[in-house]
């Protein structure tokens, strides 16, 4: 569990960046990489998981990150099972 309070105080940071958006960027960056969940990112940044979807729409962060392949084998699955 990760603990928003805890995670950043205003001493680790540069004196133009409060607390609040230095817990958003690094929840955006850690979903991004894969180390948080969406809930957890959402948690660590204060926000709900809907309001953090849209604050990753507004960074272009993908919600959903598939790779082709991906894509393409789910694709064939669903073919598969409509015929």
């Amino acid at each position: 569990m990760v603990s928003s309070t805890s995670a950043l105080d205003s001493s680790t940071l540069p004196p133009f960046v409060d607390a609040g958006e230095g817990r958003l960027m690094m929840a955006l960056k850690f979903y991004e990489l894969g180390r948080l969940s969406l809930g957890q990112a959402a948690e660590l940044a204060g926000y709900t998981k809907r309001a953090f979807i849209d604050v990753l729409g507004h960074y272009c962060i993908p919600v959903v990150d598939y790779t082709a392949d991906e894509l393409a084998e789910a694709d064939s699955l669903l073919d598969r099972a409509a015929a």
